[in-house]
Order: structure tokens, then sequence, then C-alpha cells
């Protein structure tokens, strides 16, 4: 069990630190601000929510002793990942926000952040011997 906590964690921060860094680097970029509707604290928490979401599916599989749902899980979240874009996509920003249109170039990459953390590091969680 602690095994896929400590995994969801450390991909939460791993996918926290593109997140923070990706906010930072496409703001200052294109010179917008968009820190009213989405802030480093939030990208945190969402991240971190959301790698440990896909660490309690994997929990679950792992404890039902189905090693052959892993594949049809991870296409879950990734199917879920898409479906979330569609919230950032029709958000409603506060008027004084200049660029709007640039905000679904900020936020729809995001979400896929915890799935790409969690799956870049699942290989070096598992017990198989390594070639």
């Amino acid at each position: 069990m602690w095994k896929f906590v400590f995994q969801g964690l450390l991909a939460g921060l791993l996918a926290s630190l593109a997140g923070v860094s990706y906010f930072n680097i496409y703001q200052g970029l294109l010179l917008t601000e968009f820190d009213a509707v989405v802030n480093a604290g939030s990208i945190i928490g969402a991240s971190i929510f959301g790698c440990m979401l896909i660490a309690l599916g994997h929990l679950i599989i792992a404890r039902w002793n189905k090693p052959n749902l892993v594949g049809i899980f991870n296409l879950l979240v990734l199917v879920l990942s898409f479906a979330s874009i569609i919230g950032a996509i029709g958000m409603t920003l506060p008027l004084d926000i200049d660029f709007p249109e640039l905000f679904p170039g900020l936020v729809v990459p995001m979400h896929f952040f915890p799935a790409l953390a969690y799956f870049a590091i699942a290989p070096f969680f598992k017990k198989e011997a390594r070639v």
C-alpha cells in the first residue's frame, strides 16, 4: 500500500513541478497574467490529487489481484484526462483578464501532467527483474 502512496506523492510532486514551471514560463513568454483564475497552489493541489487518484486505482487493482486490468484503467485515466479539458476550454473568465483566448493554451496541457508523471515513474516501482 505504501508503495502506491509514495508513487502517487512522488508523481504528484513531479507533475506539480512541471505544472508550475509551465505556468511561469507560459505567462512570462506571452506576457499574460491568469493568477486570478489559476495559481501555483491550485496547480500543486490538482496535480497531487490527480496522482493520488491514479495511485488509488492501481492499489485497488493490485488488491483485487487483477493485473490485466491495469491497461484498461490506464485507458480510463487517459479518457478522463481528455474529458477534464472540456471544463477548462468552456470556462468563463473574469472580464478584466487580458487575452482570455490564451487561457486554454495554459491549462489544457496541465491536465495531462499527472497521468504523464505517474506513468513515467511507474517502471521504477515494478517488482520485476530489470535487465
